[in-house]
């Protein structure tokens, strides 16, 4: 066999060896489980992230208040807010300071949690009068 044809079968058996090893490891329980567990930090810090933003949009974003409810909201509509809350294009009492805290990641993650959750209408309260007398 010419020089040439013997370095192109050994280049392309060199190859295919590598990529039978690279999806050997790739796919190996060790490298799987290895990623499972990245996810499930990523996932973990996302709700925790969440969990904070209940204390005024309520739990897993459906606020029972005056603040919007974030569960089901688009995401993309979500981050935009988002960022123009953290760039200084839309104005709040306290929403900048929040946005300022989170990176990018952070923020699209967190768009694509609040547009999973599912939206819980509740009834208004009816309002109450109180009487002058209280006997």
């Amino acid at each position: 066999m010419p020089e040439k044809v013997v370095l192109s079968l050994l280049q392309t058996s060199a190859l295919k060896f590598l990529g039978f090893i690279a999806f050997v490891l790739l796919s190996s329980p060790a490298y799987t489980a290895e990623i499972d567990t990245l996810n499930q930090h990523k996932i973990i810090h996302i709700r925790t992230l969440a969990a904070s933003c209940a204390a005024c949009h309520g739990t897993q974003g459906n606020s029972h208040s005056t603040t919007p409810v974030l569960a089901g909201l688009d995401a993309t509509y979500f981050a935009t807010q988002m960022f123009a809350f953290k760039n200084g294009g839309s104005s709040s009492t306290v929403m900048h300071h929040h946005a300022k805290g989170l990176n990018v990641d952070e923020i699209t993650q967190l768009s694509h949690y609040f547009a999973q959750q599912k939206r819980i209408s509740t009834p208004n309260p009816k309002p109450q009068m109180l009487k002058a007398n209280h006997e």
